[in-house]
């Protein structure tokens, strides 16, 4: 079982003041992250997921019972964003290597099916750099998989997909709640939004 206990986080650049206070808590599941523009949804996935720090206040992990420090949590979040790029020199099969070979956990295999669920595998041996904007969501998503994460962060999924590319997120979704993972999903898009269990609005 994931959990995550937010308390009384907060985050500023200088006098200007993302979020203050903010307290909640979640589990397996799919939890949304909504708010307009500049309201804090893609800081507060930098915060929790440790690529940030926060100004104030904690973000705990709890893993089957255990309190998780930063070190150990990595292997378990897999992060899709509009500011995660892979490498554009090289391939997105060469990107999904280069990620997982740190954790010796690279199975040409997964990767293969991976790609072909995403509907990616007609441009695995393209450069990242090559890609369309579509293509790249897509490339982005096998790598925030690719190593079997238990807890699955989204900022904006369905940006520039088609409706197909659309139906691959809902597919993601509903594999992580059929194993009891943890999905934040930050958006300003209902349709995004129709696809949580129980969503967190941030006032801009």
């Amino acid at each position: 079982m994931i959990q995550l206990n937010v308390t009384s986080l907060s985050k500023q650049f200088g006098t200007n003041r993302v979020f203050t206070g903010l307290s909640f808590s979640a589990e397996a599941g799919v939890m949304g992250i909504a708010g307009s523009n500049g309201s804090g949804k893609s800081t507060l996935l930098k915060c929790v997921s440790g690529l940030m720090k926060s100004s104030s206040g904690s973000a705990e992990w709890i893993v089957d019972g255990i309190a998780t420090d930063k070190q150990s949590l990595k292997p378990l979040i897999g992060f899709a964003a509009p500011y995660i790029q892979l490498y554009e020199e090289l391939t997105v099969n060469e990107n999904l290597k280069f990620i997982t070979d740190i954790n010796k956990n690279y199975e040409n295999i997964l990767a293969a099916e991976l790609l072909t669920y995403l509907g990616a595998s007609e441009f695995a041996n393209s450069h990242f750099g090559e890609l369309s904007t579509g293509q790249q969501q897509r490339a982005k998503l096998a790598a925030a998989l690719i190593h079997k994460p238990r807890i699955l962060l989204l900022d904006e999924p369905g940006s520039n997909l088609d409706k197909k590319g659309r139906k691959v997120i809902e597919s993601i979704i509903s594999r992580f709640r059929e194993k009891d993972g943890l999905v934040l999903l930050a958006s300003n898009q209902t349709y995004e939004l129709d696809l949580c269990d129980h969503v967190l609005n941030l006032q801009s």
